[in-house]
């Protein structure tokens, strides 16, 4: 069979929907290997995952808890800076010697490079290699920086600089946008109507089963009338006190509400007996048991919870969070919430209106879900990946030929 080789970023929301579509294309017989972070591939993937060592200890290279924390007060163009100059440009020099080293030793037939790892798609270009974006979130689909050309030219300018360093100079592709195909894992019931060239693949979300605490206390939640969900992720610990607290206070005070908060850092000071505080949580079995989600507009928390059919209270911090939180409102699965002024009062509001049966959340919940589950996710991911494979050719005068043809790009 073949062989793919992903590419992620320490970033779990990047990882999680590549574990979904390795998954389906380990089960076809293909051989998987990763290249990033061996723990946290491990971790999500399984301690069995072949991982290429690519993010290791460097006092130059910020981790993303770090910058989060960091990047907390920064709006628009100074936090797309940030990200930029301080996180993906030197995560990028930092993996693309490694990268190379795991092309070289594996020798994959397809790259899937994650689109904030953007030196896969440098290394895999100047290589000559078929390779394809793993799209994890849609902000880089609907062009972000439109109608900000001067951001735009400036990381064009960045990204050739990188160019240079980590490929020499070989290339032209956006390395965020590969042209053999972009794994976009969405469907237009969120993305909604942007025009999108045809080597954007609208596949849905990859959902598969993932490790998990066997300790959350499941018999908690029996016998609760309505059950809501409260995340930030696991990359805004450290800017998610105030909100975590207004939303325990405001939960507090609902009737028939019990509520299970994600509480990594340990900073909600005072709860109610109807709310559980967990430093994590087992997301997917537990999005199948709640009637709402207060969240981060984090792209796989929102698909996730749209999968299960269940409306959103959307309260954007940062990058491509803005964007996704006007996709859930645009399509009436959700109310937004500012991020900085949300006091417990908003937030029950807010609470309150999504779980209002006649308001129509839940139901455009349950059709973007039933949307995601048609696009087919992780298979369909890998069968647009498997449709790049080079095939043999045809029978010719009654003999099969020996070679195999030219990959061919896009399907």
């Amino acid at each position: 069979m073949s062989r793919f080789l992903f590419v992620v970023p320490p970033l779990v929301g990047h990882i999680n929907p590549a574990v979904g579509t390795a998954a389906v294309l380990a089960a076809r017989g293909h051989d998987i290997a990763w290249a990033g972070p061996a723990d946290l591939v491990h971790r999500l993937a399984g301690p069995d995952a072949r991982v290429f060592p690519c993010v290791l200890p460097d006092p130059a290279l910020e981790n993303a808890g770090e910058l989060a924390s960091r990047s907390a007060d920064l709006k628009g163009p100074a936090a797309f800076q940030f990200l930029w100059e301080r996180f993906l440009i030197p995560l990028a020099d930092h993996m693309a010697p490694r990268i190379r080293t795991a092309v070289e030793e594996f020798g994959p037939d397809v790259v899937i490079a994650d689109q904030q790892t953007v030196a896969g798609g440098l290394v895999a270009e100047s290589l000559g290699l078929t390779w394809v974006t793993s799209a994890t979130t849609s902000a880089e689909l609907v062009d972000p920086l439109a109608g900000m050309p001067k951001v735009a030219a400036w990381l064009d300018g960045l990204i050739e600089a990188l160019r240079g360093r980590v490929a020499g100079g070989r290339g032209t592709a956006d390395p965020r946008m590969s042209p053999h195909g972009i794994l976009a894992y969405t469907t237009s019931a969120l993305l909604g109507p942007a025009p999108l060239p045809e080597h954007v693949w609208l596949v849905g979300p990859s959902v598969t089963d993932r490790p998990a605490s066997a300790d959350f206390p499941w018999e908690w939640l029996e016998g609760a009338g309505r059950t809501v969900l409260v995340s930030l992720g696991t990359a805004n610990a450290d800017a998610s006190g105030p909100f975590l607290n207004a939303a325990v206070q405001a939960l507090s005070g609902l009737p028939g509400i019990r509520a299970v908060v994600a509480d990594p850092a340990g900073t909600v000071t005072e709860a109610g007996e109807n709310i559980l505080l967990r430093p994590h949580v087992p997301q997917l079995p537990l999005l199948a048991r709640v009637d709402a989600v207060v969240c981060h507009a984090g792209h796989n928390t929102v698909c996730e919870a749209l999968w299960h059919g269940v409306p959103l209270v959307v309260a954007p911090i940062r990058d491509d969070q803005p964007i996704v939180a006007s996709q859930v409102t645009a399509a009436g699965a959700g109310v937004r919430l500012r991020f900085g002024r949300a006091d417990a009062r908003r937030i029950a509001d807010a609470v309150g209106t999504v779980l209002d049966e006649a308001a129509g959340y839940r139901d455009a919940a349950h059709s973007i879900g039933l949307s995601f589950r048609a696009a087919g996710g992780s298979a369909a991911a890998a069968d647009r990946l498997e449709g790049l494979l080079p095939h043999p050719q045809p029978p010719v005068g009654g003999h099969t030929r020996g070679r195999k043809q030219e990959r061919t790009g896009i399907r």
